[in-house]
């Protein structure tokens, strides 16, 4: 942000030097003139704002204001009050050389206060940061010099090709998990012998030769590689983060077993003019160093295996593609398609890209999208899901999403995003771990002085002891408790076509104990379909050819309805064409307002519609019957003789009742939301098992409805698919949309089931419960081994070697216990 100095002269003729920032905002939402001098307007209003200028065809402000007065976010929130938005970009950068939450948490407080970052949140589980930020005021270079100063490394990738960024990526964290075991061979080809030296020497298992003082030099030699070569990374990064105003576990590390190694040398050092000060730890330090090397391989190995969901879903994209150019055949690299090529799948082969079949029947595995096992059967006109398996016939499709549109990539990024947010469960941990390295140290200090001055223990062992506190305590486990039992939680939905938008979602989840279920489209079909055909006793049908008298009904009033658009009618023609039958054109056609059609079929007259007074008793009987079980009833008259009736109904889904049974499982009342008068809503419910139904409610007034709920102090769950949902989904504590809806329902919603499955809901709420349960075994773990561990030591009761044993696998049992999740049942 450019800042720039005015020598501003006062009444009394004394001068202040005053130093301006200027501030540059991309804006969006402007439309005339008008607009830009509103926001031009209220900008010079704001105290502190020097001058104010907003560029209309630029869609920029630039601000020059003075920073003792004025925060930059008030002149943001200012445009947005004002009914316009900044645009933002958003940026991912992969970092190396995390060891503990400190870390993470240093350098998203350095992000922040960067000029122009909105927002960051920096990930220890998935070693990423996560940046929104004003793209006029700063560049993704600049972060990553940021990062670089800090003491990390930003992983670099080539060209803008996703899976090449992804390759990239993944090579790196395997080459630093390669330098993590050679590291860790490095410190147990030094360490093993020392230690079995020290041992045996201190329990006299290897004679008077032992004790002579070359034995000490070996000791040394065998422990400063270790020390220097194994445990460089822990001075090194203890030094950066001291130097930028932190403390993390690397300075813990360091301290503890520098202690215990320049201890040993003075010892060594002192016995040389004659001064014995006792017994040498090379062994202690090497232990400490090497222990704690074994628990860091061991975790980033575990870390990695937290993250293949993810992997498994981008090892879907395929690499190649069958493009049909000039009537050839061409194979090319998917990142080569564009949008309206022509494509050939082949039986067997993955779907490039999402787009419409052109031509070619096919069955196609969406499971690994959907989690849906069955094959869905494809045709012409139907949407293709990029990365999906096609299993029989040939297709030829018409690209209409690639790249970083197609439903995978969404799908991968909303994954991502949701494993580098924070749920707000892991805010406790956060407060803990940044003041937490400062405290141990200070326990450490008081300890020593405690068992020296206060004991009159001496000086090793008040320095044994302090040691012991230094390596005992883990702020790893803190930091790693929450995010790795969120990627693992996200990435097992993800497999199941259950996408959570962030964190915060899963655990509002776990609270939900009503969900509200939107009728059309969610708990039915969305559409009338025929249901029933029953024809009046006594009525003859015309010649017939063969067919029965249901048949010959049906296919008159669908002949007659073949004219119609309205929805009743286009279900009795769709009925006819399943069981066979071809509608015939009719000769005339009319519709009568509120009273059904009347038709010309061949030398009949027919007509469908509201059933009148004129019907038999017997059908009056059928048709009351029909309508107390939610459908809708149709006299059918041909000639002017009432031949009998249809019932078209919108049906429930076949999984909706086990769906709603799931529910009542897990304790959570059900309740039906509807347009539809309350009879044919109460019998909707009563097939489906809902517990409450909230009938006649207009689409506008569905969020009313909601809020109503939650006034009655409930966590409310909305399951909806439709643009009219959208409202209710967002006014929901959590909204929960089906991913063969509308986009504008998937995206305001907090959970998107891919596959449209009801049951899914009951799923992800299992999911919910069982990632929170498992976070909170994990805090529960990182706190309590803490709270134990650190007075124990402290008191003198722990050896430091056992210490860092324990240390260096706090953090892998976290990650362990996260990993527990991927075998999760959902049922």
């Amino acid at each position: 942000m450019p800042a720039f100095a005015r020598l501003t002269f006062l009444p009394e003729k004394t001068c202040v030097l005053m130093t301006e920032k200027q501030l540059i905002l991309p804006i969006t939402g402007m439309t005339c003139a008008n607009c830009s001098a509103t926001i031009e307007r209220n900008l010079k209003r704001l105290p502190g704002v020097e001058q104010a200028t907003v560029n209309l065809a630029t869609e920029r402000a630039t601000v020059i204001y003075d920073p003792d007065v004025l925060e930059p976010e008030a002149i943001t929130d200012l445009v947005e009050e004002l009914g316009y938005g900044v645009a933002t970009a958003r940026a991912e950068l992969p970092i190396a050389g995390m060891t503990c939450a400190n870390c993470s948490a240093t350098i998203e407080r350095n992000l922040k206060r960067l000029p122009g970052v909105e927002e960051a949140t920096v990930n220890l589980a998935t070693e990423k940061a996560s940046v929104v930020y004003n793209p006029a005021m700063l560049d993704v270079q600049a972060m990553k010099e940021l990062v670089f100063d800090l003491g990390y490394q930003v992983i670099e990738t080539e060209g803008e090709d996703e899976a090449a960024e992804v390759d990239a990526e993944r090579q790196a964290r395997q080459a630093e998990l390669r330098r993590q075991r050679r590291l860790l061979i490095t410190g147990l080809v030094f360490t093993a012998p020392l230690f079995l030296l020290s041992m045996s020497r201190d329990f006299g298992l290897l004679g008077a030769w032992a004790h002579a003082p070359w034995v000490n030099w070996l000791m040394l030699a065998l422990a400063t590689p270790v020390q220097f070569y194994v445990g460089r990374d822990y001075y090194v990064n203890g030094y950066k983060a001291i130097k930028n105003g932190a403390a993390n576990m690397d300075v813990l590390i360091a301290m503890g077993s520098s202690a215990a190694y320049f201890y040993s040398l003075v010892v060594i050092l002192a016995r040389l003019v004659g001064v014995d000060l006792g017994h040498v730890y090379f062994e202690t330090s090497a232990m400490i160093i090497t222990l704690i090397r074994l628990g860091k391989y061991l975790e980033a190995r575990a870390k990695g295996v937290t993250s293949e969901a993810i992997r498994a879903l981008m090892d879907l994209r395929p690499k190649m593609a069958r493009l049909e150019r000039d009537g050839r055949e061409l194979e090319v690299p998917v990142a080569q398609v564009r949008v309206g090529d022509v494509l050939v799948v082949r039986p067997g082969e993955s779907i490039p890209v999402d787009g419409v079949v052109l031509s070619g029947i096919s069955a196609v595995d969406e499971s690994m999208l959907t989690g849906e096992s069955l094959p869905v059967d494809k045709g012409p006109g139907d949407q293709v899901i990029g990365a999906t398996l096609n299993k029989q016939g040939l297709l030829r499709i018409q690209a209409t999403r690639v790249g970083k549109e197609t439903a995978l990539s969404q799908i991968i990024r909303l994954v991502e995003e949701a494993q580098g947010s924070k749920a707000p469960i892991q805010r406790l941990a956060d407060r803990v771990s940044a003041i937490f390295v400062p405290a141990v140290i200070a326990i450490a200090v008081l300890t020593f002085l405690g068992w020296y001055f206060v004991a009159d223990a001496g000086f090793t062992r008040a320095l044994i002891n302090a040691t012991a506190v230094l390596v005992i305590a883990c702020p790893c486990a803190l930091g790693l408790a929450t995010p790795t039992a969120i990627m693992v939680g996200t990435g097992r939905g993800a497999r199941h076509g259950i996408l959570f938008k962030n964190s915060e979602a899963l655990e509002r989840a776990e609270a939900i104990n009503t969900v509200v279920l939107d009728k059309t489209g969610t708990l039915t079909e969305g559409k009338p379909v025929l249901t029933d055909v029953v024809v009046a006793s006594g009525w003859t049908p015309p010649s017939a050819n063969g067919a029965t008298p249901e048949q010959t009904l049906l296919y008159l009033a669908a002949s007659a309805e073949k004219g119609s658009e309205h929805p009743l009618g286009e279900a009795i023609v769709a009925g006819a064409q399943e069981k066979g039958l071809v509608p015939a054109t009719p000769d005339s056609f009319e519709a009568i307002t509120g009273a059904g059609v009347r038709a010309q079929v061949g030398e009949r007259e027919v007509r469908v519609g509201r059933l009148g007074a004129d019907l038999p008793p017997a059908l009056q009987e059928v048709s009351l019957r029909l309508e107390s079980e939610g459908k809708t009833a149709m006299a059918v008259s041909i000639d002017g003789v009432v031949a009998g009736v249809l019932a078209v109904a919108d049906t429930l889904k076949p999984t909706s009742a086990e769906a709603v049974a799931a529910l009542h499982e897990q304790g959570i009342q059900v309740v039906m939301m509807t347009g539809d008068n309350r009879h044919t809503a109460e019998v909707i419910a009563r097939h489906a098992g809902v517990d409450t139904v909230l009938a006649e409610v207009m689409p506008d007034e569905k969020a009313a409805k909601v809020k109503e709920l939650q006034g009655q102090g409930r966590i409310v769950g909305m399951v909806g698919d439709g643009i009219n949902d959208a409202p209710a989904l967002a006014q929901a504590d959590v909204g929960i949309a089906l991913g063969t809806g509308t986009d504008v329902a998937m995206a305001t919603a907090d959970v998107t089931l891919m596959s449209g499955d009801l049951r899914g809901v009951a799923r992800a709420l299992r999911l919910s419960h069982g990632t929170m349960r498992t976070i909170r075994q994990n805090l529960f773990w990182a706190f309590i081994y803490n709270i134990i561990g650190i007075p124990v030591a402290a008191l003198g009761l722990l050896n430091p070697v056992i210490a860092a044993a324990a240390m260096a696998f706090s953090s892998v049992f976290v990650v362990t216990n996260s990993l527990r999740l991927r075998g999760y049942r959902f049922e």
